[in-house]
């Protein structure tokens, strides 16, 4: 899609910010504060891979929220979307690790981005989305509540309306709504969206589909043009356009997988804003997503373009 003017930013996400405890050992427990929030990781690792990128939720006007802001603010993500709210906390989850995987717990119930409602998008964020070359959201920023989700699609119409491309992360979370809604809800996304990311282990729980092909279908079928589908350590599918090819992995030391889609995602975003095609951008995002599981946290081990550059040429 051509757009009439230039944009002043690559990338408008909406989502929810959070505080992060991650778990480094059992005995004693210990955990390591950070940050987290699917769209915000995204934002930052965009924002890091060069893109000029903004954050549109509400935040508490409380500690956390003073230390998301200052996060922002080194990372260079524009602010101006952020709502601050005196009534309500900016959200908090922890991540524990086992030989399955990591387990989220959220202590986000009545957060200030629950808060999130339809008129928002008017009254505060819809020159940023008509400044943005995309949109970026998820299945996360549908779930926090029923009004965030009233906003998350007041946002996609918004974006339509105003020519900017929408991205959307499937990031089924089914701790936060029953599994009919997220159907219901996620279906209607991927009609809205021009680029799907949903990942394999998603899409089964949420079609009951166990093949990459057979999600691929179901995707492009439901009115998504561009598919990316992830498959965690098996690397990446890209189809558009009646063509598939397929991202190899690339094979690294494993440490905290938290936030590895969600640097996929910033980095295919920021990538594509450069001007490379769907694949390659895939191939460089697929990198960097490597590079981010090697250390413990969603936003910390998010790469650099010359340490993605880097381990793309060895």
């Amino acid at each position: 899609m051509s757009h009439p003017a230039p944009r002043s930013l690559d990338v408008a996400a909406l989502g929810e910010a959070m505080l992060e405890f991650n778990q480094t050992q059992t005995e004693p427990p210990l955990y390591l504060q950070g940050f987290g929030g699917d769209t915000s990781n995204a934002a930052i690792a965009a924002a890091r891979a060069g893109a000029r990128v903004a954050y549109l939720s509400r935040l508490g006007q409380d500690h956390w929220g003073h230390l998301l802001m200052q996060l922002w603010a080194r990372e260079g993500v524009d602010t101006r979307g952020i709502v601050r709210d005196a009534q309500a906390p900016s959200g908090v989850y922890f991540v524990s690790h086992d030989e399955r995987g990591h387990h989220f717990s959220y202590a986000r119930a009545g957060s200030a981005a629950s808060r999130m409602q339809a008129a928002d998008v008017q009254t505060h964020w819809s020159g940023l989305i008509g400044a943005s070359r995309w949109l970026h959201l998820s299945g996360i920023s549908l779930a926090i509540s029923p009004s965030a989700c009233d906003a998350g699609f007041a946002a996609m119409h918004a974006a339509r309306a105003q020519g900017t491309r929408i991205a959307f992360d499937s990031n089924l979370r089914l701790s936060l709504w029953p599994l009919d809604r997220a159907r219901a809800c996620i279906s209607e996304a991927v009609r809205l969206c021009d680029l799907f990311l949903p990942s394999l282990d998603d899409m089964k729980a949420l079609t009951g589909l166990h093949s990459p092909e057979a999600v691929l279908d179901w995707s492009h079928a439901h009115g998504a043009r561009q598919v990316v589908l992830k498959l965690g350590a098996e690397g990446a599918i890209v189809s558009e356009d009646g063509q598939r090819t397929r991202i190899a992995p690339l094979s690294v030391r494993a440490v905290d997988a938290t936030g590895a889609g969600d640097c996929f995602a910033g980095n295919l975003l920021a990538r594509l804003c450069r001007g490379d095609r769907l694949t390659q951008a895939a191939r460089y995002a697929n990198a960097a997503a490597a590079l981010s599981v090697q250390g413990h946290g969603a936003v910390a081990p998010l790469p650099t373009p010359a340490a993605v550059q880097a381990l793309l040429s060895t």
